[in-house]
């Protein structure tokens, strides 16, 4: 159970907004939906003990701009962006503009739930100790010359073939970075990997 934590829905899909609504509600969280950034905006200010789930994609305003907006209003909460494949390089720019994680459709229940749970954890947590960064830090200073290309690569989600390209290795030589890259820096995933250079500051991506 979330206990007095709302989840807000902002999809301009009513299909996926009734399935994200449905998915929360049964696994016992409180819920809201809304059809547009700019109605959700209309109350954004006013919340306390809440947190986000927006699409990346909608005709009025998008994720990205959404998360700006927030930000600029001073009323940023912890915030999921759901994207579609090749929407990798926008999603990282939302967690650059304050979103919390992102997940590529499609996706498992599980993880959607996952994700929440951080989000929820997120409002409960004190802020990032700097032994935090610092490790993060020494772990990417484990890194190779070559690897921090790739993970450059991979953070501004490039394809393997196209970091290959640039980089004027093999696609199988880039696999092999890549999975080391998540090796060293102790990253489940994509969007942990991103978390984690955006936290460290690191300028080589």
């Amino acid at each position: 159970m979330s206990g007095d934590v709302v989840v807000h829905i902002v999809d301009d899909e009513e299909p996926v907004r009734k399935s994200l609504a449905f998915l929360l509600t049964i696994s016992g969280h409180a819920v809201r939906v809304h059809d547009s950034a700019s109605s959700f905006l209309s109350v954004a200010g006013e919340l306390e003990n809440a947190c986000l789930v927006t699409d990346l994609r909608m005709p009025d305003m998008s994720g990205v701009d959404l998360l700006r907006r927030l930000h600029d209003d001073d009323a940023m909460l912890p915030a999921i962006v759901i994207t579609g494949h090749g929407d990798v390089p926008m999603a990282v720019e939302a967690m650059k503009a304050g979103a919390l994680d992102f997940i590529e459709k499609p996706f498992e229940d599980e993880v959607l739930l996952e994700a929440v749970a951080r989000a929820i954890a997120e409002l409960k947590r004190k802020p990032r100790e700097q032994d935090d960064i610092s490790a993060i830090r020494q772990r990417l200073g484990q890194l190779s010359e070559r690897e921090r290309q790739v993970m450059a690569g991979i953070v501004a989600g490039l394809p393997n073939k196209t970091i290959a390209y640039d980089l004027n290795i093999s696609p199988r030589t880039v696999e092999v970075h890549r999975s080391n890259v998540m090796a060293k820096m102790t990253a489940k995933n994509l969007p942990e990997l991103v978390r984690m250079v955006l936290a460290a500051g690191d300028e080589s991506s």
